[in-house]
């Protein structure tokens, strides 16, 4: 296939993707009663024009590193009609539950079922209000459906755009020497994207939900050299200096403080002189000066507690005290990605 024909699949695939579930996002909108936006940050909301127009931008930006070969053009870009109907008749079934915890604030669901397992406070709750929280099959299944509502058919793009440092990297280190681990993995969307450009590396998958570790297990289960670790990202069980690259995908601004300097502690330990850390992770206060008020807001309208100090941490200075150096950070619609390095 000709690079134009590539590029007029890809946009045309891309077209029905957003329209599929930015019309699911509106759906949601209109069902659920939501959080009213404060007077304060109302007047300082984008316009859906700016956000529509930022999308547009990440998604020629990704069509432009698959053309130039940084990596492949994703095998699930066009949405299966059954599957796709399947997901989200699953995700509007939940709809109600969701809306009816987040008007009562009803936020720690999980932690009064007492789950079987050594898991930390700080995960023990309904993050966005979400059924189970982390911890059930149900969870598993409708989790990458949600994100993708929530980011209107952008959540793969931005994490596809880890891929790009990790080319760099993986230049230097050689493919079939290197591994890789990724701290909580989830359903192993991203390693998926990553296995499917780098078949040969050896990747680790660490989570703490055996559910969405299971999820991670059968996106994976196409390739060799995979391993998977029920752990927390603060406490790795793996020696020093065992991973040439470190990767975070959406983990930081579900961390407390505490947790995040340890998790960041954690990625310099785990590499190997000279490796990197890369993170995708939300835009930070800042970042986009037109999106401050999005970014106050988010924390209000879904449970996600440690967000708001996310949004102010200095994570250039967290992981400079950790021994990573910043190498590169850049936006990538309302995610951020960073790459940092350990002194060779």
């Amino acid at each position: 296939m000709s690079s134009a024909l590539e590029r007029l699949a890809y946009h045309a695939a891309q077209r029905l993707r957003t329209s599929w579930y930015s019309g699911q996002k509106w759906l949601s909108a209109r069902i659920a009663d939501g959080v009213a936006v404060p007077p304060e940050l109302a007047a300082r909301m984008p316009e859906r024009a700016r956000i529509l127009a930022d999308l547009r931008a990440l998604l020629e930006q990704d069509w432009r590193n698959i053309a130039e070969g940084r990596y492949r053009l994703p095998e699930d870009l066009v949405i299966r009609p059954l599957a796709a109907l399947r997901k989200a008749g699953r995700y509007f079934a939940d709809l109600p539950r969701v809306e009816e915890r987040r008007r009562a604030a009803a936020k720690e669901e999980v932690f009064r079922a007492a789950p079987a397992g050594d898991y930390p406070r700080y995960f023990l709750q309904n993050f966005h209000y979400q059924t189970d929280g982390y911890l059930s099959r149900r969870s598993a299944e409708l989790y990458d459906h949600q994100v993708e509502v929530l980011f209107g058919g952008g959540a793969d793009a931005m994490r596809r755009q880890a891929l790009v440092p990790l080319q760099r990297v993986l230049a230097e280190r050689g493919v079939r020497r290197a591994r890789l681990i990724d701290l909580a993995c989830g359903t192993g969307r991203f390693l998926r994207a990553v296995k499917s450009n780098y078949p040969r590396l050896a990747v680790t998958a660490l989570d703490l939900s055996p559910y969405y570790l299971d999820a991670a297990r059968d996106a994976l289960r196409a390739w060799s050299r995979t391993e998977f670790v029920a752990a927390p990202a603060e406490r790795v069980p793996r020696p020093d200096a065992s991973f040439d690259v470190a990767t975070s995908i959406f983990l930081f601004h579900e961390l407390p403080a505490r947790a995040r300097r340890a998790v960041a502690g954690e990625m310099a330990r785990l590499l190997r002189p000279g490796g990197a850390a890369i993170l995708v992770d939300s835009i930070q206060l800042g970042d986009v000066p037109d999106y401050d008020a999005l970014v106050d807001y988010f924390p209000l309208a879904f449970h996600e507690p440690y967000y708001a100090q996310y949004a102010r941490e200095d994570l250039a200075a967290l992981f400079a005290a950790a021994g990573l150096a910043l190498e590169e950070s850049r936006v990538a619609y309302f995610a951020k990605v960073m790459t940092f390095r350990k002194a060779g």
